[in-house]
């Protein structure tokens, strides 16, 4: 089944899941986001994408912290 980013709250609750697996689907989530953008994309589309991205790595940050806090502030340095 393909997630899509309203499913995050989701996929971090289940609990039949690995944490490799919500990991892996927390970023083809994100990254299916970044490749639906493309050269005829809006400012504010690409500013969407990248709330939700921090969304994303908010919930990541949830299930491994090291991980989501090197994320958030790899987007924060930018």
């Amino acid at each position: 089944m393909d997630y899509k980013f309203e499913d995050v709250d989701k996929i971090i609750g289940f609990s039949s899941w690995s944490l490799k697996q919500k990991l892996d689907e927390l970023y083809r989530i994100d990254s299916d986001m970044y490749c639906n953008l493309g050269t005829d994309s809006t400012k504010k589309e690409k500013q969407e994408v990248k709330a939700k991205s921090r969304k994303i790595y908010s919930a990541i940050k949830k299930i491994d912290e090291e991980t989501g806090k090197t994320l958030l502030f790899a987007m924060d340095s930018k």
